[in-house]
C-alpha cells in the first residue's frame, strides 16, 4: 500500500500544539548545542555570549492577510514583530535589523512605498536601524502579494527566557487583548462591527525596558502573546518553567470593542493573537512596582496583573472566573489564520 501523504495545515502556522509539534518533531533536527540560548530553546530568540555581554538574535516572516488594516501594516507588523522579540529576551536595544521583501508580479507600487513608510516610521520609533536587506519578485500567483522577512540583533547583559516563572510569580500582561487579531479579521472579511477596532501593533520595547529598570533581577521571564494569544503564551511559559498559573479572568484588560467582536464571532479572546503586547513574570515583591513603571506610559496605560505561578498542576492553566474555576487548555492553533 503506498504510503499517504503528509501534508502541512494552516494550523501549524498559527501557533499552539500544532505548531509547536511541527517544530519540534521537524526542524529542531537543525539545533545544535550553543554557549547560551539557542534553538532547541524554543524561546522568542537566541542569546549567545559574547565576552560579559550577550547577543541576541531573532527572526521573522510575516504573510498577514490584508496587508493594511485598522491601525497599522504588514510593514509595522514586521518592525514591531522583530523589535519585540528582541524584547522579550531583555534586550531592547536593537543594534539593526534586515529586511527581505519577496513580491508578487504585479504587486501595486504605491502599495510597497507605503508599506516601506510604514517600516522606517515605525523603526524610528523603536529606535532600529535597518542595516541590510534582500528583494525578490515571483511570478503572478506564485506568491500572495507580499511576504516580508525581518530579523534583529541586540545585546543585553542578562538574557531572559521564556522558561524562567518561578513559583509565586506575578504575572503582568501589558494591555488589552485581543486587539490585533480581530482588526484583521474584521479587515479581511469586510465586517461591519461596532466600535472601533484597531490592531494593537507597536514596538514595546521601551515599554519593557522601563519594566526592567524598575524590577531589575526581579523579573524572571517575558513572552509575547502573538500567535496563540494570552493562552498560548501562558501555556508555553507554564509547561517549560513546570509550574501552574492560575488566571483571573475578571482582571484580564480587554477593550469594549474587542470583546463584543469576540462575543459577536465565538471567538476565545484568550487565543487571539497580539502584537503589541507582553506578558511579564515577576517576583511578587516587586510586582507592583513594575506594574507602575509600565502604566507609566501611553502603551501600557491598560497594564494587569491578571495571573500568578503555583506549584499545583504543573504546565498546566486553572482559568478563574468569579463563578468558579476551570482548565484553559492550550489552544491547537491561533482561530485566524495568516493574522501576523
Amino acid at each position: 500500500m503506498e504510503k499517504p501523504v503528509r501534508r502541512i495545515g494552516l494550523k501549524h502556522g498559527s501557533g499552539g500544539r500544532a505548531m509547536r509539534r511541527l517544530i519540534e518533531d521537524t526542524f529542531l533536527k537543525l539545533a545544535a548545542p550553543v554557549d547560551g540560548i539557542g534553538l532547541s530553546a524554543l524561546d522568542d530568540g537566541a542569546a549567545l555570549r559574547i565576552g560579559d555581554r550577550w547577543l541576541v538574535v531573532t527572526t521573522d516572516s510575516h504573510v498577514v492577510k490584508p496587508a493594511f488594516f485598522p491601525g497599522g501594516d504588514i510593514g509595522r507588523l514586521a518592525v514591531s514583530g522583530t523589535v519585540n522579540d528582541l524584547a522579550m529576551m531583555g534586550a531592547t536595544e536593537p543594534a539593526g535589523l534586515t529586511c527581505a521583501v519577496v513580491l508578487e508580479d504585479g504587486f501595486p507600487l504605491d502599495d510597497l512605498e507605503r508599506i516601506v513608510a510604514s517600516m522606517a516610521e515605525a523603526a524610528r520609533e523603536a529606535g532600529a536601524p535597518f542595516v541590510t536587506g534582500d528583494t525578490k519578485v515571483m511570478g503572478k500567483g506564485e506568491v500572495d502579494g507580499i511576504v516580508l522577512n525581518t530579523a534583529g540583533v541586540a545585546f543585553t547583559r542578562r538574557p531572559i527566557p521564556d522558561r524562567g516563572l518561578r513559583v509565586g510569580d506575578a504575572l503582568i500582561v501589558t494591555g488589552t487583548i485581543g486587539d490585533h487579531g480581530l482588526a484583521v479579521l474584521a479587515a479581511r472579511n469586510a465586517l461591519a462591527l461596532e466600535g472601533e477596532l484597531r490592531s494593537d501593533v507597536a514596538p514595546v520595547n521601551a515599554l519593557v525596558r522601563a519594566a526592567l529598570a524598575a524590577g531589575g533581577d526581579a523579573i524572571h521571564a517575558m513572552k509575547d502573546p502573538t500567535r496563540g494569544g494570552l493562552a498560548s503564551a501562558l501555556s508555553e511559559m507554564a509547561q517549560k518553567a513546570a509550574v501552574g498559573i492560575v488566571l483571573d479572568e475578571r482582571a484580564i484588560p480587554m477593550s469594549d470593542a474587542a470583546r463584543a467582536a469576540a462575543e459577536l464571532l465565538g471567538i476565545d479572546p484568550l487565543q487571539v493573537a497580539n502584537e503589541g503586547k507582553a506578558v511579564i513574570g515577576v517576583a511578587t515583591e516587586a510586582a507592583e512596582r513594575v506594574l507602575a513603571a509600565i502604566r507609566a506610559l501611553p502603551l501600557g496605560r491598560d497594564a494587569a496583573i491578571v495571573a500568578r505561578a503555583v506549584a499545583d498542576r504543573p504546565g498546566q492553566i486553572v482559568l478563574e472566573t468569579g463563578f468558579g474555576a476551570r482548565l484553559l487548555p492550550e489552544p491547537d492553533g491561533e482561530p485566524l489564520p495568516r493574522i501576523c
